[in-house]
């Protein structure tokens, strides 16, 4: 989120949490079920470290790969939940290696300043649309880990493996449906409250025009979902395209403009 490439704390934070992240992710057949959960909690609090120390110790940043840190962070932190209600759940690696990713772009790329005459309820419209990231992303994880499993079943291998197919199917709709919930909050606000939160009528532009097909792709889906019952990979490929055209709205616009074209937002 906030990050700062010139604080020496900043970086040492930064490289313990890549670190953490890497162990078990580089190493995951050869540590023990104890010890690579160990690392991945302990790189989870670094990173969480890396996020406060951004809000506390330097002035504030944004842009679309502290996005991306808050993102990876908040999925891990649904998995580690999940984890102890579904001890089956195997998406340890996976998640480790995007988290040290993660991380360390938010530290080559921090963003840039954010405006001190801002409406102090910025924040908090960057923090609704930074959580439907994270809920989003946690659905296109459990709809990757649905396809993993309905492929392990048609292979006939590992068929005890994971978590079952309905169980998987009905967390990735929930993730779906919450982020909408959150989206849908983004938005209004953004249309509505364009002034009060940036000083500007709301206006059409790329981020605006992504979310927008975002939000129409994900409705389409929950009303599918709930008027014809899509289930499987029609509906696995439809939260990909959803999540692709959201990641573009602000991750993708803000990345042509920090670091194709080098100038602020």
């Amino acid at each position: 989120m906030i990050l700062s490439s010139a604080s020496a704390l900043g970086g040492a934070l930064t490289a313990a949490a890549a670190v953490a992240y890497a162990l078990p992710a580089a190493a995951a057949t050869r540590l023990s079920e104890a010890t690579a959960q160990r690392a991945l909690v302990a790189a989870w609090l670094l990173h969480a470290a890396t996020l406060v120390w951004g809000l506390v110790g330097q002035a504030p940043r944004f842009g679309f790969a502290p996005a991306l840190s808050i993102t990876a962070w908040l999925v891990l932190t649904v998995y580690a939940v999940e984890k102890q209600v579904f001890p089956q759940l195997h998406a340890r690696w996976t998640l480790a290696g995007l988290g040290a990713l993660a991380v360390l772009l938010a530290y080559v790329y921090p963003g840039t300043p954010l405006h001190v005459s801002a409406s102090p309820w910025l924040p908090l419209h960057l923090a609704l649309g930074v959580a439907s990231y994270g809920l989003f992303a946690a659905a296109v994880v459990h709809a990757w880990l649905l396809q993993r499993t309905e492929r392990t079943m048609r292979n006939a291998t590992e068929p005890q493996a994971g978590l079952p197919l309905l169980t998987l199917e009905r967390l990735t709709f929930r993730f779906a449906a919450a982020g909408f919930v959150l989206l849908t909050a983004t938005l209004l606000a953004g249309i509505f409250f364009s002034e009060v939160l940036y000083g500007r009528a709301w206006r059409w532009d790329h981020k605006t025009v992504f979310s927008l097909l975002s939000w129409i792709v994900f409705a389409w889906l929950l009303l599918g979902r709930l008027r014809f019952g899509w289930r499987g990979r029609k509906a696995v490929n439809v939260i990909y395209v959803g999540s692709v055209l959201l990641l573009l709205a602000y991750v993708g616009s803000r990345f042509v403009l920090e670091v194709i074209l080098r100038r602020p937002a």
